[in-house]
């Protein structure tokens, strides 16, 4: 008998209000290789990573790496564009640590979408000029696309324009 691979993932990404100055995201990932939570916060108005922290409870590889350690180079970074560039230009180059690197971009997606929670409010009810509300929306700031299940690839939301480049 054939063996069967068997891999599930899942990831959480959640973003609160720490004061009037500064927001904490966190990104959670549960899979069948790893369990590792990163936690960030970020400074208003400028958008600037001021901390980042958190664990790994479980990995296949690097199981002892620290998660302020590894990500230390992302403080100071703000959100904005060329953020995945920089973070992956100070994160160390192990599998853990690209883990670690797309959850901290993940976390900053988190900040981004509580920026546009807003604009989503004021989303038209007619379905017709609701897709094009979105899609004028991923124009403007390519940054959304592919940052939720709604705003990716086979999204019925996005689906007839052209990824953003």
């Amino acid at each position: 008998m054939a063996q069967i691979l068997l891999f599930s993932r899942n990831r959480h990404t959640g973003v609160k209000q720490i004061d009037h100055q500064e927001l904490e995201s966190w990104c959670r990932l549960q899979d069948t290789l790893m369990d590792a939570l990163v936690k960030i916060r970020v400074k208003l108005p400028h958008l600037e990573i001021s901390d980042v922290g958190g664990e790994i409870r479980r990995a296949a590889k690097n199981g002892q790496l620290q998660v302020r350690d590894a990500l230390k180079g992302v403080i100071g970074v703000r959100v904005g564009p060329g953020l995945s560039k920089i973070i992956r230009g100070v994160t160390g180059k192990g599998s853990v640590e690209r883990e670690l690197a797309r959850m901290v971009e993940e976390c900053c997606n988190g900040v981004i979408l509580a920026f546009t929670k807003e604009v989503l409010s004021k989303a038209p009810a007619d379905k017709d000029k609701e897709k094009e509300f979105f899609q004028d929306m991923v124009r403007s700031n390519p940054r959304l696309y592919n940052s939720c299940a709604a705003l990716g690839p086979g999204s019925p939301l996005v689906e007839d324009m052209e990824p953003p480049g």
